[in-house]
């Protein structure tokens, strides 16, 4: 690569005003160790496999079996199918960078790229939330279950979930990219991601970062108080239940979104929660690999192998098997 091309500190203009507008970065990768670039491809390839294959098998298994035609199932759909996405919108990128010394992507790319995996991101959260919501009518109040959890209030919650988040992606990626950018031009990430793109803005970020910070906190702290309370009550109901069956089989109705949540918020607040840093942000680097490639992998294989309906569906439509 010609080193002119590449922007450096040096570079930098002296006011705003006479900045010349990058026009295109570069992602340097998740590493530079040419020794390793040729395993990780095969295994985030492997990975990337096995996201496109679950994902898109839970879509198809859930639309074709009837038994599957429930509130819960539908979410699960929807969950599903923003994994795809967010794998397809990811790691097609890391498995280039493996094969290139570093890849180039337009600033207007970089803009939707960013705005994607935003959206994405603030989807997922709201999604749990939802999905909370759903298995605490499920079990509070079985009785009203379809009553409440209608197909048009399934429809709008997707709908209300994917307007807030293009609403919040859109204030954020605004405020973001109203910055000037006149170089470095060198993104040590293997995508687009905010805080090492915020690092290249050549003027005061401080007020983006508060306006970004508090936008998130907000969608973080209704989206866990939902999680939190409706799992509350849903304990609550258990502890009542006189039977150990009726307990046993509730339970495994929230297992799986139980490990999915730990999964996600787990990785969303070991990520964000430590103060910034250079070393904390070429850790993140490789944290995003977790939430954006191995999360969207294992979500399928955690209702598959510890949801009971999803297994008998499986066992009837890919294996000719009824049920034992």
């Amino acid at each position: 690569m010609d080193g002119g091309t590449l922007l450096n500190h040096s570079a930098m203009c002296t006011s705003v005003e006479n900045c010349t507008q990058v026009t295109w970065f570069f992602l340097l990768g998740l590493t530079e160790q040419e020794g390793l670039k040729g395993t990780l491809f095969v295994l985030f390839l492997f990975i990337y496999l096995v996201t496109l294959m679950g994902n898109l098998g839970m879509i198809i298994l859930i639309h074709t079996e009837p038994r599957l035609h429930t509130p819960m199932y539908f979410f699960l759909s929807v969950l599903a199918f923003m994994d795809f996405c967010f794998s397809t919108m990811d790691t097609p990128i890391l498995l280039e960078n493996f094969l290139t010394s570093s890849q180039s992507i337009s600033f207007v790319g970089c803009v939707a790229q960013m705005a994607l995996m935003t959206f994405l991101g603030l989807s997922e959260c709201l999604l749990l939330a939802i999905m909370a919501y759903d298995r605490f009518v499920a079990i509070c109040h079985p009785l009203l279950y379809h009553t409440i959890m209608s197909q048009p209030l399934c429809l709008q919650l997707v709908a209300a979930t994917w307007t807030a988040s293009v609403a919040i992606s859109a204030l954020q990626i605004g405020y973001i990219f109203k910055l000037p950018y006149c170089g470095p031009n060198i993104i040590d990430h293997y995508f687009c991601d905010m805080p090492p793109v915020l690092q290249l803005a050549c003027a005061d970020t401080a007020e983006v970062e508060v306006i970004i910070s508090s936008s998130s906190v907000l969608i973080f702290l209704f989206t866990i108080t939902t999680i939190l309370v409706s799992y509350a009550y849903v304990l609550v109901t258990i502890c009542r239940m006189h039977s150990l069956e009726a307990q046993s089989k509730a339970l495994s109705t929230c297992t799986s979104h139980l490990t999915i949540i730990c999964l996600w918020y787990g990785t969303i607040i070991f990520m964000y929660a430590q103060p910034s840093s250079l070393n904390s942000m070429e850790q993140n680097k490789y944290v995003s690999v977790f939430y954006t490639v191995v999360i969207p992998m294992l979500n399928p294989l955690i209702y598959s192998l510890r949801n009971k309906d999803v297994k008998s569906a499986l066992k009837r439509r890919y294996l000719g098997k009824l049920p034992s």
